[in-house]
């Protein structure tokens, strides 16, 4: 289904997506008018721009343990890192997930890699994010990849490949 995504603080840079691919940019008003009324519409109240990327990733996800929030009170809420004993490999794929939803909440969609520990490599994969040297650029064609950001740069929500995975509340 197609879907356009009008950042109401600037309107003249909305993005329609289609499937995980960028199939315009500009206007909210000539998007409407090229894509029809069919199209979805999400609108943000922020400014919508490129994903970010995280190139600490590795140490992020395979040095560090992302406590469960049901630990809180035992752990606190930051991550903490892991001592020489290590920790089961069921472990390192939680942790991982919840690093990435983190990392999810502040607008990223690519990290550096590669990694070695298994579960933390099935978990950014599932997760969409891309694995490489950089955030790609918005532009027709591009795999749908960015992130709205409020007025105080905090991340209102994050598109990867076309899906909405992260939403602030």
């Amino acid at each position: 289904m197609l879907t356009i995504h009008r950042p109401l603080a600037d309107p003249d840079r909305s993005v329609a997506v289609e499937g995980d691919r960028i199939v315009g940019l500009g206007p909210y008003e000539e998007l409407r008018a090229a894509h029809g009324a069919g199209a979805r519409l999400r609108e943000w109240a922020g400014t919508l721009v490129p994903g970010r990327h995280e190139p600490d990733a590795v140490r992020l996800l395979e040095t560090l343990y992302w406590p469960d929030p049901r630990e809180a009170d035992e752990l606190g809420t930051q991550p903490l890192p892991v001592g020489p004993d290590g920790m089961p490999e069921a472990r390192w794929g939680a942790s991982a997930r919840r690093g990435l939803q983190r990392m999810l909440a502040r607008g990223v969609t690519s990290v550096a890699g590669p990694f070695d520990r298994p579960p933390v490599r099935t978990a950014v994969q599932r997760s969409g994010v891309l694995v490489g040297p950089g955030a790609a650029a918005l532009a027709p064609g591009a795999r749908a990849d960015f992130a709205v950001l409020a007025a105080d740069g905090s991340c209102l929500a994050t598109v990867v490949g076309g899906r909405l995975v992260h939403r602030r509340a």
